[in-house]
């Protein structure tokens, strides 16, 4: 079963995010900020990163691009799951490593489709 790491400081995203991904058969964990979300996957080592933006600390870019340029997790794959709908931050966001790019809300079949795609890619 994969794992996925939910980072994102909305307690009611990562509850929704939860919610589809245990009914999608994923094993979930789960961050409330980019520091504790670098901290996550360096110790848990998840298949799949979902990566929020605006986040008080640490944000969605610098963790991923801390994740994605640390050697222990530079091959998990990071989709970001953000409300920033602007083409800057996609650019951006591909830019620190994230291999993806959804805008919320995010339609359940979207995100497992996404998931799937990099999970299978790996």
């Amino acid at each position: 079963m994969a794992r996925i790491l939910i980072v994102d400081d909305s307690p009611t995203e990562t509850f929704r995010f939860k919610e589809i991904l245990t009914k999608h058969g994923y094993e979930v964990l789960d961050a409330s900020n980019g520091a504790d979300g670098v901290t996550l996957a360096e110790a848990a080592l998840p298949d799949l990163i979902l990566m929020d933006v605006v986040m008080p600390g640490v944000n969605g870019f610098q963790a991923t691009r801390q994740i994605t340029r640390a050697e222990k997790t530079k091959h998990i794959p990071i989709i970001i799951v953000s409300t920033k709908d602007q083409a800057t931050d996609r650019v951006w966001g591909k830019r620190q490593g994230a291999r993806d790019y959804l805008t919320k809300p995010v339609e359940e079949e979207a995100l497992i489709e996404v998931i799937k795609q990099y999970l299978n890619a790996g």
